[in-house]
C-alpha cells in the first residue's frame, strides 16, 4: 500500500474528470428506464388570476400524447411551508410562468406539441410586480436567511450621523439575477410499489430525500433522490423545485416513468433567481476617517406565495468598527416567483453597497481606500462581541496591494487616460461566514487494500468528489488513489448539502474520524473487510460558540471606459483570500476565479429586466441575459495567504465556494469611478449609465 501522508494541500486533479471528458458521467436527464414518459411544461400566461377552465382535446389527438396533468387531475400533496412545490393543488395563479399542467408523450417532441395545444382560459387579477423604495405594502419580517432578526441596533446611530464631521448618504441598487448552472433543473421520477425513486439534479440529495417524502406522505425510506453528477446550481439546486415535483406527480398518475427538463427560458421563472435591492447606506466619520456610526437599510422582495428574505445588511453589523450601527430589511410581498439562494446570498449584494460606500467615503475623508478599511479594522466581532477564530482582511489589503501596484496609484479620479480609454484602479473587501453543519459518514475498509467512503454529499462541479478523498487519504494515511468515494444519493449516510460554502467543512467533519477510528481498528489487528461510521451531531453541540468564524479577502480591480462610447473593460481582477487552509489548490483556485468572474458579470451585464404590463422577465434567455464571455474574463488571478485556524474543523479550513463573487462588483464599480468620475450607484455599469457623466 502507497503511503501519502500529505494529500491535503496538493494540487490533485478531479478524480471524475475523465467521466466527464468521456461523456461516461450520467447527469440526472441522462438516465434511462423501460416505458419512459416525457414531460413538458405548461405555464402561465398571466401573472395573477385563476384558471377558469383547460380545453384539451386538441392536445391528447396529438400522435403519442399519453395525458395532460392539472389541478383537475393532480394527486393531491400534504401541507407543507414551501408553497412554491404545491404544484397542481388549485387553479390559482400566483405568478406569470408558474406551472398549470404538465404534458407527457411518448417521445419529447410530442410532449412539447401537446403542451403547445393546451388551451387554458384565465380570469386575471390586477398585478403588482414592480419593487420601488416608496412601495406601499412594504413590511419589516421578524427574520432574514436563514434565521438572523431582520434588525438590529447598537448605540444611537442617528446621533452618530448627526455629529459626524463626514457624512454620506447613498442608495444603491441592484436589479434580479438568475441562477443559470450549465445543467438545467432535471428529474426523473419512478414509483414501485409504493415508494419513489427519483434521477435529479439537486445540491443535497438527503435534503431533497426528507421534503420529498414529507410532501407526499411518505416516510423517508419510502423515497431515494439520487444526484450521481450536477452540472452547477449556485444555490438553485440547493432545496427542491418545482419541477422534480412535477416529474413524481405525473408518474404516480401515468404509473410509468417521467422524465423532465426545464427548459433555458423556464428557468427564469421557477428554479430560483436572486431579489433586487435597495440599499441606503449611511456612514457618518470622525475627520480621520473613523466610524461614528453605520446605517444599512435594505428593501428587497419576496413572492405571495411563501417570505424569503435575503440578509444584504448583514455584513454591515460585523465588517467594520462603528460606535453607533443600525440594520434593517423590509421586504415587499409582488406577484413574482420566490426568490430563493444563489452564490453568495446577502453578502453579495450587501457587500456591494457596503464596500461602495467605504470607497465614497474614503473620498470624502480624503484617505486612502485601503487605509480606511484598516483603520476601522474591529478587534472583535462587532455584532456578537466574541473575538475572531482568525481575521487576516488587512494582510489581503496590504498583499494585494503589493501584488497589484497600488501604491502607485493617483487616488484624483478620471485623470489617466490612454488613448480613448479613461483608466481606473478599485478595492473591495470580501467575507463570508465559515460553518459546519451535522453530517455522517461511513468508511470501509475493502479486502483489496483499497477504502470506500460514503456520505450523502453532492458534487455540483466544485471538485467535492476530489476533496473527500483527499481528506479521506491524509487521515488514513494512504494515496488518494487507494480512496474511492462514494457521494450523491440520499441511500448513503445523510450529509450536508452543497451549499453555504460549508460542504467541505461539514463533510470533513465526518468523514476525518470516521477515518482514523477505521486506522485505528485495522491497526489494532482487526481485519478488513471492516466498515465504521461517525454522526458529528454530538461533537457540534459541544461545539465552541464564542468564537466568530468567517472567511476574508480583499479585490483589485482594473477598469477602462471609453470616453466616447461608455464601453466598460475590466483587464485585470486580483483576489487574495484568507480561508483557512487551502486543501486542494487547483479546485480551489478554480472556485475563487469562478466567483469573480460571476462578479464581474454582475457588475457589469447581468440583469433581469421585469415588464410592468405582463408581469414577465423580459430577458428570459441567453440572448438577452448577458454574462461574461472569453473576451470580458481576460486577467483574472486568485492567490491566498497561509491561515491557521484551530477553531473550525479537523482540516483547519474555511468555505471558499461563495466568496469570491462577494466584493468584486463593489471593486469594479469603484474602479469605474476611480477611471471617470462618475459614480455609478445601480448596477448593471454601462454605457447608458455612463455616457452623460463622462468628461
Amino acid at each position: 500500500m502507497t503511503v501519502l501522508t500529505r494529500a491535503l494541500g496538493a494540487p490533485m486533479t478531479r478524480v471524475e474528470g475523465g467521466l466527464k471528458v468521456s461523456g461516461e458521467a450520467r447527469y440526472a436527464y441522462e438516465h434511462r428506464a423501460q416505458r419512459l414518459v416525457y414531460g413538458w411544461i405548461v405555464q402561465s400566461t398571466v401573472a395573477r388570476g385563476r384558471i377558469a377552465s383547460l380545453e384539451l382535446e386538441d392536445a391528447l389527438a396529438v400522435p403519442g400524447a399519453v395525458a395532460v396533468v392539472s389541478h383537475a387531475n393532480a394527486p393531491a400533496l400534504q401541507p407543507s411551508d414551501r408553497a412554491e412545490l404545491a404544484v397542481l393543488q388549485s387553479n390559482a395563479v400566483a405568478y406569470r410562468g408558474q406551472i398549470v399542467a404538465c404534458a407527457l408523450g411518448e417521445t419529447l417532441e410530442a410532449a412539447r406539441e401537446v403542451a403547445a395545444r393546451v388551451a387554458i382560459a384565465y380570469e386575471p387579477e390586477r398585478h403588482d410586480v414592480v419593487l420601488y423604495a416608496e412601495h406601499p405594502r412594504l413590511f419589516e419580517p421578524e427574520t432574514v436567511n436563514p434565521r438572523y432578526p431582520a434588525r438590529t441596533d447598537q448605540g444611537d446611530a442617528d446621533a452618530g450621523l448627526a455629529t459626524a464631521n463626514v457624512a454620506i448618504d447613498c442608495t444603491y441598487t441592484t436589479p434580479a439575477f438568475h441562477n443559470n448552472p450549465m445543467e438545467p433543473h432535471s428529474s426523473m421520477a419512478l414509483w414501485e410499489d409504493g415508494s419513489l425513486l427519483i434521477y435529479d439534479s439537486s445540491q443535497g440529495a438527503p435534503y431533497a430525500r426528507d421534503q420529498l417524502a414529507e410532501l407526499f406522505g411518505l416516510e423517508p425510506e419510502q423515497v431515494r433522490v439520487i444526484s450521481e453528477h450536477v452540472g452547477g446550481g449556485f444555490g438553485s439546486k440547493g432545496t427542491p423545485r418545482p419541477q422534480v415535483v412535477i416529474a413524481a406527480l405525473c408518474a404516480k398518475v401515468v404509473g410509468r416513468p417521467v422524465k423532465l427538463a426545464v427548459t433555458r427560458q423556464q428557468m427564469f421563472a421557477f428554479t430560483g433567481y436572486r431579489t433586487p435591492t435597495i440599499q441606503r447606506m449611511r456612514l457618518g466619520a470622525r475627520r480621520d476617517g473613523t466610524l461614528t456610526a453605520l446605517v444599512h437599510d435594505a428593501i428587497l422582495q419576496t413572492s405571495t406565495l411563501e417570505q424569503f428574505a435575503e440578509q444584504a445588511a448583514i455584513c454591515s453589523r460585523m465588517m467594520y468598527a462603528a460606535e453607533n450601527r443600525r440594520t434593517t430589511h423590509r421586504l415587499a410581498a409582488l406577484d413574482v416567483p420566490t426568490p430563493s439562494w444563489m452564490r453568495a446570498p446577502g453578502e453579495c449584494p450587501g457587500m456591494y453597497a457596503l464596500e461602495c460606500a467605504m470607497d465614497e467615503l474614503a473620498i470624502s475623508c480624503g484617505i486612502d481606500p485601503i487605509e480606511l478599511r484598516v483603520l476601522n479594522e474591529p478587534p472583535l466581532d462587532p455584532s456578537n462581541g466574541h473575538p475572531w477564530s482568525s481575521r487576516n482582511l488587512v494582510v489581503c489589503l496590504r498583499e494585494g496591494a503589493e501584488r497589484f501596484g497600488w501604491q502607485e496609484r493617483d487616488p484624483t479620479p478620471g485623470v489617466r487616460r490612454e488613448g480613448r480609454w479613461l483608466v481606473g484602479t478599485g478595492v473591495a473587501a470580501s467575507t463570508y461566514p465559515a460553518f459546519r453543519q451535522k453530517s455522517q459518514a461511513r468508511v470501509r475498509a475493502e479486502a483489496d487494500g483499497g477504502f470506500t467512503v460514503m456520505i450523502g454529499a453532492a458534487d455540483i462541479g466544485t471538485g467535492a468528489r476530489t476533496v473527500i478523498a483527499q481528506i479521506a487519504a491524509d487521515a488514513l494515511e494512504v494515496s488518494p488513489s487507494a480512496v474511492r468515494v462514494e457521494i450523491g444519493d440520499s441511500a448513503l449516510p445523510p450529509a450536508w448539502l452543497a451549499g453555504g460554502s460549508g460542504g467541505t467543512a461539514s463533510w470533513g467533519s465526518a468523514v476525518v474520524p470516521a477515518c482514523r477510528l477505521l486506522r485505528e481498528r485495522l491497526g489494532a489487528g482487526e481485519e478488513a473487510p471492516l466498515e465504521v461510521s461517525v454522526d458529528t451531531e454530538q461533537e457540534l453541540e459541544q461545539d465552541r460558540r464564542d468564537v466568530s468564524r468567517h472567511a476574508f479577502g480583499a479585490q483589485f480591480a482594473e477598469a477602462r471606459v471609453d470616453v466616447d462610447t461608455g464601453e466598460v473593460r475590466v483587464p485585470r481582477l486580483l483576489g487574495v483570500f484568507a480561508a483557512g487552509r487551502i486543501l486542494n489548490p487547483l479546485t480551489a483556485r478554480s472556485q475563487f476565479i469562478g466567483g469573480m468572474t460571476m462578479g464581474l458579470s454582475m457588475a457589469l451585464h447581468e440583469q433581469s429586466v421585469i415588464d410592468r404590463e405582463f408581469g414577465d422577465y423580459l430577458n428570459h434567455d441567453f440572448a438577452q441575459y448577458h454574462i461574461a464571455s472569453c473576451a470580458d474574463a481576460l486577467d483574472i488571478d486568485a492567490v491566498w495567504v497561509e491561515e491557521q485556524d484551530p477553531y473550525l474543523n479537523p482540516m483547519g479550513s474555511k468555505g471558499i465556494g461563495e466568496i469570491g463573487i462577494v466584493g468584486t462588483a463593489a471593486a469594479i464599480a469603484n474602479a469605474v469611478h476611480h477611471a471617470t468620475g462618475v459614480r455609478v450607484r445601480d448596477l448593471p455599469i454601462g454605457p447608458a449609465r455612463l455616457v452623460r457623466g463622462l468628461p
